[in-house]
């Protein structure tokens, strides 16, 4: 008789009980659920501010990006060289005598009368002419023991070539007296005319022979 009072109650605690703690469909229990087994979440680490990049492995910062290249630079090209002077370009003329050792010399000059620069190279060709422009003498001889050499006139600016030769009167040779000399720029076929100012010159060939050097600067004043 006591276990029949007892049972009612017990089943009635055990009722209360269960309401207390019962569970979800899913097996858990229907109380508030525990804190994760991690704890509360950590912060998220901030991120790179608004604009800024982040940097390389090695931990440095870029510095300003380098402007795209042009390519190679490339040297300007040099100035060509003044074309050569034309026989129209210049004008002939003969400097005075100095005479020195029984030597005749002359400075036989070409001016640049354009209005533009050129250039000379080499020897001018000369010829001692009568009135009707006829050779008198041989041709003179060319010193090939002097180098040539590249004469950039300026408008206005002289070139000139050493014309000597021994004085007739010590070599006893049979002269002529010109009237003009035909100067003939390098490399042209038309001459300038010049009034020959000296005295006489052999026209044999064999002594006193008239020599020319390369044109160079200057007037050999």
């Amino acid at each position: 008789m006591t276990y029949r009072r007892i049972l009612p109650a017990v089943l009635a605690g055990c009722a209360v009980l269960t309401a207390c703690t019962s569970r979800g469909a899913d097996g858990t229990s229907g109380s508030t659920p525990p804190p994760s087994a991690t704890g509360t979440p950590s912060a998220t680490a901030p991120g790179p501010a608004s604009g800024d990049t982040p940097g390389p492995a090695g931990g440095d910062t870029p510095g300003p990006a380098e402007p795209a290249g042009t390519g190679t630079a490339v040297a300007s090209p040099a100035a060509p060289a003044p074309k050569r002077c034309r026989t129209s370009d210049l004008r002939a003329s003969l400097g005075p005598d100095h005479p020195g050792a029984g030597q005749e010399n002359f400075a036989l000059v070409l001016t640049n009368r354009s209005p533009r620069a050129c250039s000379l190279y080499g020897f001018p060709g000369v010829a001692f002419v009568d009135a009707a422009g006829e050779a008198v003498t041989p041709d003179p001889e060319r010193a090939t023991d002097q180098p040539p050499q590249r004469v950039t006139l300026a408008p206005g600016a002289d070139a000139w070539s050493a014309l000597s030769y021994t004085d007739p009167a010590i070599t006893g040779v049979t002269t002529v007296t010109p009237r003009a000399l035909l100067v003939t720029p390098p490399d042209e076929t038309t001459p300038l005319s010049v009034r020959w100012t000296g005295r006489q010159v052999s026209n044999t060939g064999k002594a006193s022979v008239p020599r020319v050097s390369p044109l160079r600067a200057g007037s050999g004043a």
